[in-house]
């Protein structure tokens, strides 16, 4: 129960931030397009993303740093605690240096020869490559100390920054306004300013509040190699992913141009927008999971596994039905010029994120027991293999949009096969309970989905229908989620909580 709290605690901290930067960045995107132009925005997006490519040798370090400073904190080591914070920092000193080696060879090779951009913006487009490096850097020696923030359940410093980090993005919006300089150049110099200030802030934090945060110099074997072994798998798994849905990202560049990037720069805003209210919650949950399995409590580990594949997958729903349904409104209310193909974009890849977010609940299992070596081969490989795919789509002349449903069929499938992978890794845990549980939470899903859909093509397209349908997607996934996917215990607890709350 005091696990419960803290989570919920923690969750309602996340959201409080998500919804400071929901509201800023809905507000300073559609600023930023509008003043960029659609051309200017596609090229941000799309040159931004050859560092992204880079930001896989991050990504993987990043998760082993969370899992081994968790798994020790549940351990209740200290010595091994800081020895293992110290180990990961030297290693993403490291990490920072090979990607800046890569970013200027490999990388800038693909930008000057690869890359569909106008050449009279090319000059511009090399700016925001350098400074999108220099922003890489500096991120990917942060990720340590973030990794303590969280490991540690320190949730609220980060409602507190992002007002800062809201702040000052509303800065660069009148700077951007008001500027005479290149405007794509600008926006990319203010991007950078912003990012690595708020990443010192969370440093100054880390610092001063966790004793393992103060960095000693270890070169200890026994550290490196689990960090390394893990890291080393989960960079293949990363690589994987960052390489399909960048080169997916390229594949639509080359075959229609830096517009058709707009497009899909706005669906996927849309999408990682309502994305966070899952991403905050599994934020929230990854820490006590990865401690119960370091006491051994397996049972509950998957019990609180189970609760999060509810919590987070319905919480998710209550907003993405909404935006789904009423998507083209949505856009047309936010942006001054839509871009075409962005309104069929965003639905699919709310569609896509459902199905990525159930595999990532699972993957905190796999994470939490530190065998990552099949979850991470398999994903890995089929995300390399996308791109191919979506160029084979291409090639027959399908729709841009043929290319983001190869995502929504893959998500699927690795879901699925995260399960067995689970199961092998843990014993302990049972597979029928993980998919008696995901049915019914698609189930109730698609049948809510299905109801809001029929009952919004009977009325207008204005705010009202807006909050209608959300409202009624709310009752009615509400309804269902307990008859469905809560059995009767929990039900009763929930309905608990609930009278103690209104009663007091």
């Amino acid at each position: 129960m005091t696990s419960n709290k803290r989570i919920a605690k923690n969750t309602l901290m996340l959201y409080i931030r998500m919804f400071i930067s929901m509201l800023v960045g809905l507000y300073t995107s559609r600023v930023v397009l509008a003043t960029l132009g659609v051309e200017d925005y596609g090229i941000y997006g799309v040159v931004g993303g050859v560092v992204g490519m880079m930001g896989f040798l991050n990504a993987s370090m990043s998760g082993a740093t969370s899992r081994f400073l968790t798994f020790e904190l549940g351990k209740g080591d200290r010595q091994r605690l800081a020895n293992t914070f110290s180990s990961a920092l030297i290693v993403h000193i490291g990490i920072a240096l090979v990607v800046l080696v890569l970013a200027e060879t490999v990388g800038l090779w693909f930008l000057c020869n690869k890359l569909n951009i106008p050449a009279e913006r090319m000059q511009a487009a090399h700016w925001v490559y350098q400074l999108s490096i220099l922003s890489a850097m500096f991120g990917i020696t942060q990720v340590p100390y973030n990794a303590a923030i969280i490991a540690h359940e320190k949730m609220g410093v980060y409602a507190y920054v992002e007002i800062l980090n809201v702040s000052l993005k509303l800065l660069i919006v009148y700077l951007l306004c008001i500027g005479n300089f290149d405007k794509l150049i600008l926006y990319a110099i203010l991007m950078l300013a912003v990012s690595i200030l708020i990443m010192m802030v969370y440093r100054v934090y880390a610092i001063r509040h966790f004793p393992e945060a103060h960095f000693h110099w270890i070169w200890d074997k026994s550290y490196l190699r689990p960090l390394l072994s893990f890291s080393g798998w989960n960079l293949y798994g990363n690589f994987g992913n960052v390489a399909g849905t960048q080169g997916t990202t390229f594949v639509v560049n080359a075959f229609f141009g830096v517009v058709m990037n707009a497009a899909v720069s706005v669906g996927l805003t849309v999408a990682n927008v309502v994305n966070q209210f899952a991403s905050n919650a599994m934020t929230a949950f990854r820490p006590p999971i990865t401690k119960l399995y370091a006491q051994g409590d397996v049972i509950g580990m998957q019990n609180l596994t189970m609760l999060a594949l509810k919590s987070i997958l319905l919480l998710y729903a209550v907003v993405a039905i909404p935006v789904f349904v009423e998507c083209d409104y949505l856009l047309h209310l936010w942006l001054v010029d839509v871009p075409e193909h962005s309104v069929t974009f965003c639905r699919i890849f709310l569609v896509s994120i459902f199905f990525e977010i159930l595999r990532f609940i699972i993957i905190i299992d796999i994470h939490a027991s530190g065998n990552v070596k099949y979850v991470s081969a398999f994903t890995g490989t089929s995300f390399v293999l996308t791109p191919l795919i979506v160029y084979g789509c291409y090639v027959i002349n399908m729709p841009p949009e043929a290319g983001y449903l190869v995502f929504v069929a893959l998500n699927i499938i690795l879901g699925i096969c995260n399960v067995f992978i689970a199961k092998y890794y843990i014993p302990d845990i049972s597979r029928r309970v993980y998919f008696l549980n995901i049915l019914r939470i698609v189930a109730v899903c698609a049948i809510v989905l299905a109801i809001i859909l029929e009952i919004s093509t009977y009325m207008p397209q204005n705010f009202f229908h807006l909050i209608f349908s959300t409202l009624l997607s709310i009752f009615i996934l509400s309804a269902l989620a307990l008859a469905i996917c809560f059995n009767k215990q929990q039900r009763i607890t929930l309905f608990h909580f609930l009278k103690s709350k209104f009663h007091r």
